[in-house]
């Protein structure tokens, strides 16, 4: 498959939606995200999925939280494509690219890779027929976590990607700068806003398309590697 990542966004752009001045300024800042991408590729020896720009913002709201919502920078997307076969992809949102430092660019390109990793773990372990519901922001930044393998394990050649990540995702992304420029810039603005509520995002692959999936069997002998290591380490952490 051979996809431009920012063909969508220049969709918008001549359609109008994203002013041009935006479009450029993403375009400029590209380089951060694919020397990210080439980052994590090297760090744990694994190709990074296809990818694109989202020119939209995606924003969550929860019935029971009012008057709060989440932002989602980049999501990890199970695809069936037009063979009816399974693949994932990365969505990587424009005001991400725009407004992020480099250390949250890398931090949520890398949380993302380890939320496919764990879905192709899951996957070859054909458990993933649905993920859990949540109703509330709090519950889905915990559960966000909890859908990831250690980063520790992951990135090891790379501490200071694991730094990143652990600054950026303590419980939960958090990087109050990014998200006061994007609803100053962005939302106020009112540029390209998708709505979602939190219980939408979800991940629901019926078993017919899961056996269709396939994984390079690279890709499926790091998966096994981390998972032992993970495995190894908490039955070293439960002796204490």
């Amino acid at each position: 498959m051979d996809f431009d990542p920012l063909l969508k966004l220049e969709e918008f752009t001549n359609k109008g939606r994203i002013p041009p001045k935006i479009y450029q300024r993403v375009k400029d800042r590209f380089p951060i995200a694919s020397k990210g991408i080439k980052r994590i590729e090297t760090a744990c020896n694994i190709k990074y999925p296809y990818y694109y720009i989202e020119p939209s913002l995606i924003v969550s709201r929860s019935e029971i939280e009012l008057g709060h919502f989440g932002i989602f920078f980049a999501r990890t997307i199970p695809i069936i494509i037009k063979s009816a076969r399974l693949d994932v992809i990365i969505q990587i949102t424009a005001p991400l690219i725009a407004y992020g430092s480099v250390g949250t660019i890398h931090a949520i390109l890398a949380h993302e890779f380890i939320h496919y990793l764990d879905l192709l773990n899951r996957m070859m372990n054909m458990n993933i027929v649905s993920d859990e519901v949540s109703d509330t922001l709090f519950e889905e930044r915990y559960m966000d976590n909890c859908r990831t393998l250690d980063a520790r394990i992951v990135f090891k050649r790379d501490r200071g990607l694991i730094n990143h990540i652990a600054n950026k995702f303590p419980e939960g992304f958090k990087d109050n700068r990014l998200e006061e420029r994007v609803i100053n810039d962005w939302i106020k603005r009112t540029l390209p806003t998708i709505q979602i509520p939190i219980h939408s995002n979800t991940t629901k692959i019926p078993i017919e398309l899961i056996s269709k999936l396939t994984i390079d069997q690279i890709v499926r002998e790091k998966i096994l590697e981390f998972e032992h290591l993970r495995v190894k380490s908490n039955q070293n952490k439960s002796k204490f």
